[in-house]
């Protein structure tokens, strides 16, 4: 492809120079050439057919003109036609109707333009008008639209407001039952320990007292009963700290929620009274073309539809649960309070007749005293007598031992000797008969002391028993917490 303003021989026979200064560019369009020469038909050079006569003969008058014409081209002037003034011409150029003609196409023209540039005019007029008028009613209708939507978020707004109050309420609400039923809990561990302290005070009844008595059932049926209870109650009070963090979740949403349509009420009103004289409207190029939603008006109103919906469910619930806590508490009350009433009065009857089985026991202690004393001087008594008896034994065999010295036929077996015999014999069967009753006596003497020695024994176990049960035990059990502590007012 030649460049323009290069001869064809300087192309191929001699390498480029670096040109110094160049004229400004010629178009080389065939009709710019027309309308600038119309009257003569251009003589074009051999070498270049389509390069201008006049134009190169200035060029190479002046080589500094010419943009390629250096010396090393070694253009020859011989190769050059000479240049033909248009004067020497041997025709005209337009004829007088062509002038004519030029003319009335000028006026036609004139008045074509005329036409057309006052029906622009008009046009533009009107459209301007039409155009005002649009955008008027297109900004009054975007205006409406956002009243519309400020409204409806005011709306939603208003639910919202209303909801988080009844959830802020209600959550307060159940903290305060959940802090009734956390005291109600505690309030349990003191009949619990007294009741297993009565259990462990019990068992230190001696010998036959030890006895699984009525007390000892209800005791352990009230420590089941406060255990049971217990359970329930810290059942209740996870079920509690659970729906706590469900309202509090729907609580946050509804919160988040709310913020979110305040910020949204708030840019929303400021557009809403933008107009065209507002401070602070600028140019914000291609904002239109960014769509940063997020949402559509369905999913936009069900969103806030169903964090209100969660949230009356979760109050609904928690409001089910409060009910089922403050019956739980009375409840609990009742059934702790019915039993110690039970164990109170197993103890009072246990008391009763443990004191009535000391009274006999002191009763019959008296009276063993009282034998015991009886059978002492018995004995006493009884060795008395056999001392007595032993002299009548010492006379009577004393004088059968003297007779035994009568000399030859006077040891006769007289009525005397016969009498002596017998009495000897009757007073060592007295003497017998009251050794054995003297051993009879200290047997049952014995028997007397032993029986005592029980009776003290027991007497000391009563007296245990008792101190247990009244002093001990209903002691303790006079600290029962009452019913307002049971169930967590206090």
């Amino acid at each position: 492809m030649e460049s323009l303003g290069s001869t064809l021989t300087a192309t191929y026979a001699h390498p480029r120079p670096t040109p110094t200064n160049f004229l400004p560019a010629i178009s080389t369009m065939t009709s710019t050439y027309r309308n600038r020469f119309p009257h003569y038909n251009l003589t074009h050079s051999l070498s270049l057919p389509w390069r201008p006569n006049t134009y190169y003969k200035a060029a190479s008058n002046s080589p500094s003109l010419g943009p390629y014409c250096t010396s090393s081209q070694k253009v020859s002037e011989s190769t050059m036609l000479p240049f033909v003034s248009n004067r020497t011409t041997l025709f005209t150029r337009y004829t007088p109707d062509d002038w004519y003609r030029s003319n009335l196409t000028n006026y036609q023209d004139s008045n074509t333009s005329r036409h057309n540039s006052e029906r622009l005019r008009v046009d533009t007029s009107r459209l301007i008008q039409d155009k005002y008028q649009q955008m008027r009613k297109t900004q009054a209708d975007s205006t409406q639209n956002l009243g519309e939507r400020v409204n409806d978020i005011g709306f939603w707004k208003s639910e919202i407001i209303h909801e988080l109050d009844a959830m802020i309420g209600e959550t307060n609400e159940l903290t305060d039952v959940k802090k009734k039923l956390e005291r109600a809990l505690m309030e349990t561990e003191a009949p619990l320990q007294v009741a297993r302290e009565c259990l462990f005070h019990r068992e230190k009844r001696m010998g036959i007292d030890l006895v699984h008595d009525e007390v000892e059932t209800e005791l352990l049926t009230e420590v089941d009963i406060i255990l049971c209870c217990q359970q329930r109650m810290k059942l209740h009070l996870d079920k509690a700290i659970a729906q706590l963090a469900a309202d509090r979740a729907a609580q946050h949403e509804l919160e988040k929620d709310l913020g979110d349509k305040q910020r949204a009420y708030q840019i929303d009103d400021k557009c809403h009274h933008l107009r065209n004289t507002s401070e602070g409207v600028s140019y914000f190029c291609g904002v239109e073309r960014v769509d940063a939603t997020v949402s559509v008006p369905e999913s936009w109103a069900k969103f806030t539809d169903d964090n209100i919906l969660r949230s009356q469910s979760e109050r609904a619930a928690s409001a089910k649960l409060r009910d089922d806590i403050q019956n739980l508490l009375v409840v609990t009350a009742n059934e702790m309070w019915n039993q110690f009433n039970k164990v109170n009065v197993a103890f009072t009857n246990r008391i009763a007749e443990t004191a009535d089985a000391k009274n006999k026991i002191q009763i019959h202690l008296g009276k063993t005293l009282q034998e015991i004393f009886q059978t002492e001087m018995t004995i006493e008594a009884i060795k008395k007598a056999i001392r007595d008896k032993s002299a009548f034994l010492k006379v009577a065999q004393t004088r059968l031992d003297e007779r035994t010295r009568r000399p030859n036929l006077e040891l006769c077996r007289d009525m005397a000797q016969l009498r002596l015999v017998s009495e000897v014999y009757e007073v060592g069967d007295t003497i017998q008969t009251l050794q054995q009753r003297l051993r009879e006596a200290e047997d049952t003497l014995q028997s007397l002391v032993h029986t005592k020695a029980t009776l003290e024994h027991d007497l000391a176990v009563k007296a245990n028993s008792l101190y247990i049960g009244q002093e001990k035990c209903m002691g303790m059990r006079k600290s029962f917490p009452n019913t307002l502590r049971l169930v967590g007012f206090c």
